[in-house]
């Protein structure tokens, strides 16, 4: 499946809460979660190696539409709403359209 819309975020959660707020983030991988649809096609979770508390995350979609589809329903909205409790501030935030590259874990 090819990327057409993806995205990167960097959050900063509360001191000290990291670890949870990256769990809590591959929760998304989770069946039934946004993360586990077939539209998701990279899903990254990433923790700084100089500061334990900031993450980031890479997604990629199949399209736009599909992620903001996605993100309207219910089990996208209860995530993100756990992940604000845990993070301090207003994250960074860079949408793109992908050229190129690889992913392999």
């Amino acid at each position: 499946m090819t990327v057409g819309y993806g995205f990167n975020a960097t959050l900063k959660a509360k001191p000290g809460m990291g670890e949870k707020l990256t769990g809590l983030l591959l929760s998304g991988l989770d069946e039934g979660k946004p993360a586990a649809s077939e539209h998701c096609v990279v899903y990254l979770v990433c923790r700084s190696a100089a500061d334990p508390d900031v993450v980031h995350v890479t997604e990629g979609w199949t399209t736009e539409e599909d992620h903001h589809r996605i993100f309207a329903g219910q089990e996208a909205q209860s995530l993100i709403a756990q992940v604000q409790e845990l993070v301090a501030e207003e994250s960074p935030y860079t949408d793109y359209v992908p050229a190129g590259g690889k992913a392999a874990f």
